[in-house]
């Protein structure tokens, strides 16, 4: 094999090791309301957060019982694997700091009725996924289509 060639499977080998490992990152959801995020692994540690049901995290390490996790807008805290599900969510990401709002609606696409809408940081349950676009229930039990690209969770 010769250099260039060496050098081309090296770097595509390296994008496939880069993307499996971006596709594998874990996720978990918040069960539970109220629930504490900590700036360390334990209850003796500051709480820093408080997190509501469904709220999505990517984790980032682990600690015996306890997982370093980060949210949305980046923040990096600890929680309990035991108030933790693995139940799909995912979270408006756009809009922040304004009072626009994005578009539910009735089916996957932007020429489909609009249902409702939401505001960013509102958290829904993924239920599926088709074409660019999620299927989504919010607590209140209203089940729409959002762009998946407003978005963020699992």
């Amino acid at each position: 094999m010769n250099k260039s060639r060496t050098i081309l499977f090296v770097s595509l080998l390296m994008l496939f090791v880069m993307g499996v490992g971006t596709a594998a990152a874990e996720m978990v959801a918040i069960h539970g309301d109220d629930i504490n995020m900590r700036s360390g692994p334990g209850k003796k540690y500051k709480v820093i957060w408080k997190l509501g049901e469904g709220f999505p995290l990517k984790v980032l390490k682990r600690s015996g019982k306890w997982l370093r996790v980060q949210d949305f807008e980046g923040t990096i805290g600890w929680v309990h694997k035991g108030v933790t599900s693995k139940s799909p969510h995912m979270i408006v990401k756009v809009h922040k700091k304004s009072k626009k709002r994005i578009n539910i609606r009735s089916g996957p696409g932007t020429n489909k009725r609009i249902i409702a809408k939401a505001y960013y940081g509102v958290v829904f349950k993924r239920l599926s996924q088709k074409n660019g676009w999620v299927r989504v229930r919010h607590a209140k039990k209203l089940t729409g289509w959002v762009k998946r690209s407003l978005l963020w969770g699992f």
